[in-house]
């Protein structure tokens, strides 16, 4: 019981030096400082911390949910566009391809010279 105890004091401890190596407690005193040297205390403590922290006020965050879902679904609609063009691409070339090549200089008005140069 007592090493279960031990272990857990170990890996706290390895916790708070993680975060105070990595800055993590004096951004959270200086932000804790500035709230408590606020006059006029904020309506939501939480909203002052994530603020000064730099993350986005909760109607901010709201605004870029909306906007985030807004691209979504432009992106979903384009990638649509992009697969479908892609088809139609790859069934123009399939029946480019399937036309015997006498046709294809009488379809496009070359000559035997143009189409060797063409396919080249």
């Amino acid at each position: 019981m007592m090493r279960y105890k031990e272990e857990k004091e170990a890996k706290k401890e390895a916790f708070r030096k993680y975060l105070e190596s990595s800055g993590v407690v004096d951004a959270l005193t200086k932000v804790l400082v500035a709230l408590y040297e606020q006059d006029d205390k904020p309506s939501s403590a939480l909203e002052f911390v994530q603020q000064k922290l730099g993350g986005p006020t909760a109607s901010e965050y709201a605004t870029l949910q909306a906007e985030m879902s807004d691209l979504r679904t432009k992106y979903n609609e384009l990638l649509c566009k992009h697969e479908d063009a892609c088809k139609e691409l790859e069934e123009l070339k399939n029946q480019n391809s399937s036309v015997p090549p006498s046709t294809k200089e009488t379809i496009n008005g070359e000559g035997e010279g143009e189409a060797l140069k063409d396919e080249v």
